[in-house]
């Protein structure tokens, strides 16, 4: 389900150092070195790379970035690079959909991914998560957003049925009576597994006729209820979740660049082929042409090589 294309033979973590080094060295950046390295490296070879860059030059890869890269190019490399807890310090600090990407970071994610978020946050800003998100947030979205950074669900496919069933109608009883940030919601939502919020949405269409997401627009203005639709979109089916936000990013007047940077550094080795399939089907335009035709540069090249193109020499 990866798009990235790391070759057969990768050179040693020495020479991807050393070859990222040159690239910042002399008059101008060799951007084009940066992204035949660093978007062909998976998140483990990312990760060593960057401890024994600092380890041989002195200097976190990260700060070297932010001094020679600008613009959308920067922002890119540095969320391949950091990933998740650089896009979430980023969603504490800023107010323009930083529940949404919080929600996304919560929710899209594996048990095991959540932890390892968290972990990296602990370590590169001296504290948690959860207390920036309790701190730039409030009311009802504080109730919702903290828990959901906080949980460590059950990853297995195991499912309780008579759970699901009696869930399913505390969810309905509660949405129709309009307590959308009740305790129950949030504790079924930030709590159970992702295998058992399936099974229990199944049940809630089943026996109550709609999309639970159906019964959450009953106001499509407001902003709690769009970011509780999406977590349940990114606990259920996150392929078509990012499938819409690159649709609405690349199809408007004036490309957000925010929201596709987000999409494709985070899904490249995840499930950005079945992403890529899901655009091409909605937009009958392949995902790659489409962000070609709305990109230029070294941001664009970035983008397709994580996309699984290769750069022309």
């Amino acid at each position: 389900m990866s798009t990235l294309c790391v070759p057969s033979h990768v050179p040693s973590v020495a020479e991807d150092c050393e070859q990222l080094h040159k690239a910042f060295s002399g008059w101008g950046t060799n951007e084009g070195l940066i992204i035949s390295i660093l978007g062909h490296r998976n998140a483990a070879q990312r990760k060593l790379i960057r401890q024994v860059y600092a380890e041989t030059y002195g200097e976190d890869l990260l700060k070297a970035l932010d001094k020679e890269l600008t613009s959308d190019f920067e922002r890119v490399v540095k969320v391949w690079t950091l990933d998740d807890a650089y896009l979430a310090n980023e969603a504490t600090k800023k107010w323009t959909s930083s529940n949404q990407v919080l929600v996304e970071i919560a929710c899209a994610r594996s048990p095991k991914e959540l932890l390892l978020a968290r972990e990296a946050y602990h370590a590169l800003f001296k504290k948690s998560l959860e207390e920036d998100v309790a701190h730039h947030t409030s009311g009802d979205f504080r109730k919702l957003l903290v828990p959901l950074v906080s949980s460590y669900r059950y990853g297995g496919d195991d499912v309780n049925l008579i759970l699901a069933k009696s869930e399913a109608k505390i969810l309905h009883e509660k949405i129709s009576a309009k307590e959308y940030s009740c305790d129950d919601i949030v504790r079924i939502l930030s709590t159970r597994s992702k295998a058992q919020i399936n099974a229990t949405l199944n049940q809630y269409k089943n026996e109550f006729g709609n999309d639970i997401n159906k019964d959450l627009k009953a106001d499509a203005k407001d902003e709690y209820l769009s970011i509780l639709r999406a977590t349940v979109k990114c606990l259920v089916n996150p392929e078509k979740y990012f499938e819409k936000v690159l649709r609405l990013a690349i199809n408007r007047q004036g490309t957000d660049e925010g929201a596709l940077t987000r999409v494709v550094a985070t899904r490249a080795e995840v499930d950005m082929k079945i992403i890529k399939e899901e655009y091409q089907k909605r937009s009958s335009v392949p995902l790659d042409k489409a962000i070609a035709k709305d990109t230029t540069g070294d941001y664009e090249n970035m983008l397709l090589a994580l996309l699984g193109h290769e750069e022309e020499a």
